[in-house]
């Protein structure tokens, strides 16, 4: 049965497990499980403190980056592999069982040309590097697809499925976004069948990054994909409610994505529980 999560942008502009006593409860009271923390700065970020609040708080961390803007795969592969090589070690002593992501590249760093197959061998190799690395720390490794804007190297569940098959390790999976996907894939439905086996995380977002329900999002195809491909897994609302400005020059998000701020929590949540309700899946 899949479980609810929530990014931690939705309710904090800094992870901070000082205030979660204080915030979790209010979240969990949702049905929330399962949260999400951007490793921003890998090396201040505090791993202990994660744990102990998750433990307090019954609830499964997951964590989650892109590469900084100075990291290309291609130009300094050591470099980005020590980096997300320290990174998993930062989530797993935070309690996390996978690090996702854009662990293949940078947040709205582009090329301006389609991938080329030297960019794409480097990824593979980049991959099938790091997943070694989590499979020692009895991890997994996600791979997030984003939009044409965000990214030129991976923008489509088919995409990320191939490259895992490419690599062919069994600890990495396709992390899919709903709000990728509504401008990559021919349909919702459509996206998560191209993902198949290897869809292992999922974000839930509106259209305009916002209160899901408020935008133009297909949800009833979002969950109908979701129950025809049987999938079980994490289902993580993102919104960018808190949002540092170096992520949010790469994201372009350029105002508040909503009216209310809280609304995401108290209007959305509800609302993704309903929905996946609906289309016959239930949610713990």
């Amino acid at each position: 049965m899949p479980r609810l999560g929530l990014h931690s942008l939705a309710f904090t502009p800094l992870w901070n497990p000082a205030e979660a006593d204080a915030l979790l409860p209010q979240i969990t009271a949702h049905g929330v499980s399962v949260i999400e923390t951007p490793l921003l700065d890998p090396r201040n970020y505090d791993s202990a403190g994660t744990r102990r609040a998750a433990e307090r708080n019954e609830v499964e961390i997951v964590c989650s980056l892109g590469l900084p803007a100075e990291m290309d795969v291609s130009v300094r592969p050591e470099e980005v592999a020590d980096y997300l090589g320290f990174a998993l070690r930062v989530a797993r002593d935070a309690g996390a069982g996978a690090l996702s992501g854009v662990t293949y590249g940078t947040i709205g760093k582009r090329s301006g040309a389609p991938a080329t197959e030297a960019e794409l061998d480097a990824i593979c190799r980049l991959i099938d590097r790091v997943s070694g690395m989590a499979r020692d720390l009895d991890m997994k490794l996600g791979i997030e697809p984003c939009n044409r804007y965000e990214t030129h190297l991976l923008n489509t569940a088919r995409q990320g499925a191939e490259l895992i098959e490419r690599v062919g390790a069994e600890n990495v999976f396709v992390h899919l976004d709903t709000y990728h996907m509504n401008i990559e894939e021919a349909g919702m439905a459509q996206g998560f069948a191209d993902a198949g086996e290897h869809l292992g995380y999922v974000h839930l977002s509106e259209s305009n990054r916002g209160v899901p329900g408020r935008g133009t999002l297909d949800w009833k195809g979002a969950f109908t994909g979701l129950m025809d491909v049987g999938y079980d897994g994490t289902l993580t609302l993102e919104s960018f409610v808190h949002l540092a400005p170096e992520i949010a020059s790469g994201l372009a998000v350029w105002r508040p994505v909503a009216e209310r701020p809280e609304d995401v929590i108290e209007v959305g949540l509800p609302f993704i529980v309903d929905s996946a309700s609906e289309a016959g899946l239930s949610m713990s």
